[in-house]
């Protein structure tokens, strides 16, 4: 009996049964310098519980986690042959909780039409060797989310892809909170995907090749909804890759999360949508027209340097691997096999220069991106394009307090008044310098710097009792009592009613 599977409801119906002339060798992706690693291991999320609901039981258990990482070598083994398409859908159906599935059903079983070209899919040879030595040094990371219910491996080509040119991508199922479906799109499966991309944030953290200060996530699909939340809440991600992401669709979902927070996401963006939708596919699958030009989202941006890029090759189902080599082809609206190859492969090489340029600030990649596509030999007629700059960043107390630190706290009027003169709008609210002031103090190793943001403080704001019995405390932590006096005295000028400077002037005394 053939298993149901709930798609993604953004995913449209594909009704054609047109055999795919498509294959790995054709789509033609530039490997970088390295060769490809991969490894693919279960874990656990012991704070979570997962019920397995083909094991027929009550069980409840560890959210397991099953990892797929991609990453640079040096050397390929001899005696290793690199992986094929199959050993890929092995992990799918592992991933799906059907691991002694017949190998010979896995199409039946699936997403996929069993037919020739598809078995031929399954042959194919990749770039990657299981198990082998990771490349000296350390590399960038991207953390991938999958599609709706998708597998941890359905972008395989473009991990791969990534991999050869010096990153790590890592990456795990895309799956319910409970078990293994989702409930539909819902802010709680946002959440629990969310969360999975954090668990995969702290999992790599653990290899020794990976550099964590350079981070980015990349979802596809309802992945690239929950990949913009965990940036939201995780100041590790330096940027986000969108693979015609839900962000478009879905944002609604996004803004019912109590984590959301646009001022948050001031990171580097690139979303790359599929091309417009047909008023006859809308018609008879009953899709919102607004889908082809509203994004309220990207047109929210205001903190972050911003590209969006449609693709008019392009439907949704073919920013994946796997669905540019098994999925039916939709005769009312699908391009031919070659120029949905093409578009795969523009999509991968802008993924690529959009992280060399932000995560390892390649002049050259940046160069790329901010070209007009016909600069960089596209044709016009392949993708739209559009960038935008964030607005610009004010300069805060945090910012000054950088500074000041970098100098140890020397010289902070003179700081002060050269950075009031650039930046005009500067603000260093007493509160904050008092809370600065006393936190410096009572850290024996920093009291003097403490001295040095009270003096400052009292100058800007010379009427405030507070501060004056804040630095008296300061000069009383320090022992140096009769300086203690004279602000204590000082503060009580200002406020007769401050009762702690009545009371320490008493004691003093005394």
């Amino acid at each position: 009996m053939r298993r149901l599977v709930v798609l993604s409801i953004l995913v449209l119906v594909q009704t054609s049964l047109v055999l795919a002339q498509t294959s790995l060798k054709k789509i033609d992706l530039e490997s970088g310098d390295f060769h490809v690693g991969f490894k693919h291991y279960l874990t656990s999320d012991s704070t979570r519980t997962y019920k397995r609901i083909y094991d027929w039981n009550n069980k409840s258990i560890p959210r397991p986690i099953p990892i797929s990482i991609w990453y640079p070598s040096g050397k390929a083994l001899d005696y290793t042959e690199p992986m094929n398409v199959l050993d890929y859908m092995e992990i799918l159906k592992e991933e799906e909780e059907w691991e002694y599935l017949p190998n010979d059903q896995i199409l039946n079983w699936f997403y996929y039409p069993n037919n020739f070209a598809n078995q031929s899919h399954l042959k194919e040879q990749t770039t990657a060797q299981y198990g082998i030595k990771p490349a000296e040094g350390t590399f960038p990371v991207v953390v991938y989310a999958p599609s709706y219910q998708a597998s941890s491996i359905e972008n395989f080509a473009l991990c791969e892809y990534l991999a050869s040119h010096g990153y790590v991508v890592i990456s795990s199922p895309s799956r319910g909170t409970e078990n293994r479906f989702f409930e539909g799109g819902t802010p709680k499966d946002l959440e629990t995907q969310a969360r999975d991309i954090e668990f995969l944030i702290k999992e790599v953290q653990k290899l020794p090749y990976v550099e964590t200060d350079h981070m980015a996530t990349m979802g596809f699909s309802f992945g690239g909804l929950s990949n913009v939340l965990s940036q939201m809440r995780n100041e590790n991600i330096m940027a986000i890759v969108s693979l015609d992401g839900s962000i478009k669709y879905q944002y609604d979902t996004l803004k019912k999360s109590p984590f959301f927070n646009m001022d948050k996401v001031d990171v580097p963006f690139i979303h790359m949508a599929q091309k417009n939708i047909p008023e006859q596919v809308m018609a008879e699958d009953k899709i919102d027209p607004e889908l082809n030009t509203k994004f309220e989202f990207y047109d929210s941006l205001t903190n972050s340097k911003a590209y969006q890029l449609k693709f008019h090759n392009m439907t949704h189902s073919y920013f994946s691997t796997l669905g540019v080599l098994f999925q039916s082809r939709d005769e009312r609206q699908d391009k031919s096999d070659p120029e949905i190859m093409e578009s795969y492969r523009l999509v991968s090489q802008y993924s690529l220069n959009f992280l060399d340029a932000f995560l390892k600030n390649d002049p050259k990649a940046l160069k790329f991106l901010n070209n007009d596509p016909s600069q960089n030999g596209i044709a016009k007629d392949i993708l739209d394009y559009q960038a935008k700059e964030p607005k610009e960043k004010g300069f805060g107390f945090n910012d000054f307090n950088e500074l000041a630190a970098e100098q140890n706290y020397g010289n902070l009027n003179a700081l002060y008044e050269s950075l009031l003169k650039e930046h005009p709008t500067l603000e260093l609210p007493e509160g904050k310098l008092n809370n600065l002031g006393l936190q410096l103090v009572f850290n024996p190793k920093t009291s003097a710097h403490g001295i040095n943001v009270f003096l400052l403080a009292t100058a800007l704001y010379p009427n405030s009792s507070n501060l004056y019995d804040s630095l008296a405390e300061a000069y009383l932590f320090l022992g140096e009592k009769d300086k203690a006096v004279t602000s204590f005295k000082k503060s009580l000028d200002l406020n007769p009613q401050n009762q702690n400077a009545i009371d320490r002037l008493e004691q003093l005394r005394k």
